[in-house]
């Protein structure tokens, strides 16, 4: 059913510089994708027939630093469709994090702005958290229905924070946090609807939030501009950037398995080469052509950026897969299309094994251009292959995975066809804008005419904003071993997972805890200790926790360690796989190697290290200021969660000093052995009588752990 008359629609995007024209995306944070998304959605709406006008509200500014055009009161961009700026407070450009105060003026402004015309909107659309504010007071205010969207979300914007090195009382003076969380909850609490780009996006960050409702939510993915983006037409191998490309493959003419993205650990594209490595058919039948950014000399970039290139470079070497993959050094943004067209015209697949993928914009880039497409299963990935049926989800930790499905498209040239036309047609009809604005305005007409109203749960604010407790658990032996109890703790963590942390901390390295994890459905924990403490992840993105990897390089000197050791007798290295930056890992045969031994020859030359052995045989070597338990502490200091309100489930010794101290822990039962013994008369540790995940739920009752939170010996829980 339409609406009975054409549709007025008010989006609010306040902070950025928005303009009609030559938007300058990228001058700072604040203009970026926000300010084209609002843009491009506005033009979007105002070219439907039932929309009537389109007014999009931002701030105006009066600055010598800045373009006149950001003070001109109305822009009109089309008979429907105008930019209304609105003054509030000082005319000078200021960062988002300064408006907070000048909001109340910016409201009440837009309702004399309204009262004035003597015309109000059908509906309020507001854009991030500062809009979310306004939005919510103009809805209440005018009874007008809200629709928001996030594009990011204050308790995520948190832990990235936390992870680049900041304290959360620079982060909350900074960033003003606590306030934009509060104007997110309003702005859930009042809207309608909440628009989303992926159910992802729902299900790892709104769900944290005390007002979310999941009726409320609705994904509507972002349209594209895919005018930049079309089919080959020919003669694309003759431009320069093939000839860049492929100067350093044997036989060029092969299809193209494409892969474009940063060179950042998370997009794990080292996984290609090793799928490549393995499999001699793939080697046979196409050339992989990895885009990763612009580079000059890799000893120049960031030392993170230089890891990537430098495993890229050394799986190269090991597979010997010389001739057979091109590293383009440089690329311009303008020619990524061209590049699209060449691997699409020489039958080729683009892949994306990221170990997270939000959305996944390349993917529908790659689509359009004609592309099959192969991509992770995490994420963004799973609503573009399921919009559009254009290739296959793959396992990014599985390069056998990601080598079988490649291998369908290239040895199939009619389920490559079909894959192909199937991904131009289906991001027409689900990703340009002409698609969203259509299924917005069918998600608008019943909340306008009030014939659907949203039914709201109950909600139960939490006591603090953050999460004030945490609980920590091994991987391997307490979650493990029992199907159904760990389903039981898994809803149980669920239940609670707006008041408490969950952390994993594993002696696994990141890409083999990830494989673990998705084998048992343990979902992304808040908080992931990989490599024995060394490294700190955050969810949703699995952000690495950059401040702790500067601590814990102090004195820090592998090689010279690696040397010390490769003479003692009962060690032997373990698999590349299991080491990483920051732990050296051994096999150890206590019969023949002491280590009380290793620990005094390590000192004896002055190494600063932390010496570690698990379950009578993995011994491994960090850095003294790395370890689980030194791990745990600084998260929960970063994170202000007292240690009195941690739980730990430990199995092994080389969790014990997350056991020790002011931490509530358990033993399971099936770690009541020789290592954890020793904490037999230790306060504060429960000694579980049931095995696995049922031991770690009758330990979290034991201690009371979502209510009262003590050791029930204890008198008064106030230990920190």
């Amino acid at each position: 059913m339409s609406s009975p008359t054409p549709i007025y629609i008010a989006l609010i995007s306040v902070h950025g510089l928005i303009r009609g024209h030559n938007l300058q995306l990228g001058c700072d944070s604040d203009t970026g994708g926000q300010t084209l998304y609002v843009i491009e959605l506005a033009n979007a709406l105002s070219q439907q027939s039932k929309v009537a006008q389109v007014d999009l509200f931002t701030r105006r500014i009066v600055d010598d630093a800045v373009a006149a055009d950001y003070e001109k009161k109305i822009e009109v961009l089309s008979d429907k469709l105008r930019i209304i700026r609105v003054d509030a407070g000082p005319d000078e450009y200021i960062a988002k994090e300064k408006i907070w105060d000048h909001l109340s003026s910016f409201t009440d402004n837009i309702v004399r702005f309204f009262n004035q015309q003597n015309h109000f909107p059908d509906i309020i659309h507001s854009h991030y958290a500062d809009a979310g504010w306004v939005g919510s007071n103009l809805s209440n205010h005018l009874a007008i229905p809200l629709i928001h969207t996030g594009h990011s979300l204050g308790r995520v914007k948190r832990n990235r924070l936390l992870a680049s090195g900041l304290s959360d009382q620079d982060a909350e003076e900074n960033y003003n946090l606590s306030r934009r969380i509060e104007a997110e909850e309003l702005t859930l609490a009042t809207a309608e609807r909440v628009i989303t780009s992926t159910h992802q996006e729902i299900e790892e960050q709104y769900e944290l939030y005390d007002y979310y409702q999941p009726a409320q939510m609705c994904v509507i993915p972002p349209g594209t501009d895919l005018n930049k983006f079309t089919q080959p037409s020919g003669g694309e191998k003759d431009s320069d950037i093939f000839v860049t490309i492929s100067r350093h493959l044997k036989y060029p003419q092969k299809p193209i398995v494409l892969a474009l993205s940063r060179p950042d650990k998370r997009k794990n594209i080292g996984i290609l080469i090793e799928a490549f490595g393995l499999s001699p058919q793939l080697q046979e039948l196409a050339n992989l052509v990895i885009v990763a950014g612009n580079r000059d000399d890799i000893d120049d970039l960031d030392e993170d950026t230089q890891d990537v290139f430098h495993d890229l470079l050394i799986a190269i070497d090991r597979y010997d897969l010389y001739g057979k993959v091109a590293l383009p050094k440089h690329h311009r943004r303008d020619q990524v299309g061209l590049i699209y067209r060449i691997a699409a015209a020489s039958g080729g697949v683009f892949v994306n094994p990221a170990l997270t993928e939000p959305f996944g914009l390349a993917l529908i880039e790659a689509a359009a251009s004609g592309l099959p497409i192969v991509a992770t299963e995490d994420g963004g990935p799973q609503d573009i292959i399921g919009n559009c049926h254009n290739g296959f989800l793959i396992d990014p930790l599985d390069p056998n995975a990601i080598a079988d499905a490649l291998l369908k498209l290239l040895t199939d040239h009619q389920s490559w066809k079909k894959c192909a036309d199937q991904g131009v047609e289906g991001v027409q009809k689900h990703y340009a804008w002409d698609a969203h604005a259509k299924r917005y305005l069918k998600l608008i007409n019943p909340i306008i005419e009030r014939s659907e109203q949203l039914v709201r749960n109950p909600v139960t604010p939490r006591r603090d904003l953050y999460s004030d407790r945490a609980i920590v658990s091994d991987l391997d032996q307490n979650l493990l071993g029992n199907i159904d109890a760990l389903k039981e703790l898994l809803e149980i963590l669920r239940n609670y997972r707006k008041t408490t942390a969950f952390i994993i901390a594993t002696g696994r390295r990141l890409d083999s805890a990830l494989k673990l994890m998705k084998q048992y459905n343990i979902p992304q924990p808040d908080i992931l200790i990989t490599s024995s403490g060394t490294e700190i992840y955050y969810a949703p993105k699995l952000t690495e926790e950059s401040a702790w990897a500067k601590h814990i390089d102090h004195h820090w000197t592998p090689h010279t360690i690696r040397r010390a050791l490769d003479t003692f007798d009962g060690l032997e290295k373990q698999p590349k796989q299991e080491q990483s930056r920051f732990k050296l890992s051994y096999y150890i045969d206590t019969e023949i190697a002491d280590i009380d031994a290793i620990i005094r020859l390590l000192h004896q030359q002055e190494h600063a290290v932390n010496v570690q052995l698990a379950f009578g045989q993995y011994l491994d070597i960090l850095p003294l200021r790395a370890s689980k338990g030194l791990a745990l502490r600084y998260v929960a200091d970063r994170w202000r969660i007292p240690l009195h309100k941690v739980f730990v489930a430990g199995g092994s010794g080389a969790d014990e000093d997350m056991m020790r101290g002011n931490t509530l822990a358990a033993v399971v039962a099936n770690r009541h052995h020789e290592e954890l013994s020793q904490l037999n008369q230790a306060e504060r540790i429960y000694f579980a009588q049931q095995p696995f995940a049922a031991g770690f739920i009758e330990a979290l009752r034991y201690y009371d752990f979502f209510d009262s939170c003590r050791d029930p010996k204890e008198i008064s829980p106030d230990h920190d």
